[in-house]
C-alpha cells in the first residue's frame, strides 16, 4: 500500500478521540500503513528504570495508528486536501510529486 504522508508532513486527524487535531509526522511505518503523530494518540507505557531514565514509572508516548484516519495539510493553502501524483522535477531533480487537489500546489 502506497502512503501520500511522510515523515515530517503536517496531518489533521480525521477520527478517534484526536479528532479536528493536527500535528506533525514524527515517523511513518509504510509497509504497515501506519504512522506516528506528535502529541496525537498519546498512550501510558510502563518503563523500567534504565541509564536514561533512572526513575522508571509510567511514561505517555505516542502510539502508532493508521495512515487513512488522518488527512494531509497542504502546506499552501493550509487546509486538509486529498493528495494526486504527478511526474516533475524538484531542486533539479526528477521525481514523483504531490499535488494539492484543492489549490493545485506541487510539493
Amino acid at each position: 500500500m502506497a502512503m501520500s504522508i511522510k515523515k515530517g508532513d503536517t496531518v489533521k486527524i480525521l477520527s478517534g478521540k484526536d479528532r479536528g487535531k493536527q500535528g506533525t509526522v514524527l515517523r511513518a511505518f509504510p509497509t504497515e500503513g501506519k504512522i506516528k503523530v506528535e502529541g496525537i494518540a498519546i498512550v501510558k507505557k510502563a518503563v523500567r528504570p534504565n541509564q536514561q531514565n533512572q526513575q522508571g514509572g509510567i511514561v505517555p508516548q505516542e502510539a502508532k495508528f493508521d495512515a487513512s484516519n488522518a488527512m494531509l495539510v497542504c502546506p499552501k493553502c493550509g487546509k486538509a486536501t486529498r493528495v494526486g501524483h504527478e511526474a516533475g522535477e524538484l531542486e533539479g531533480k526528477r521525481t514523483k510529486l504531490r499535488v494539492c487537489k484543492k489549490c493545485g500546489n506541487k510539493f
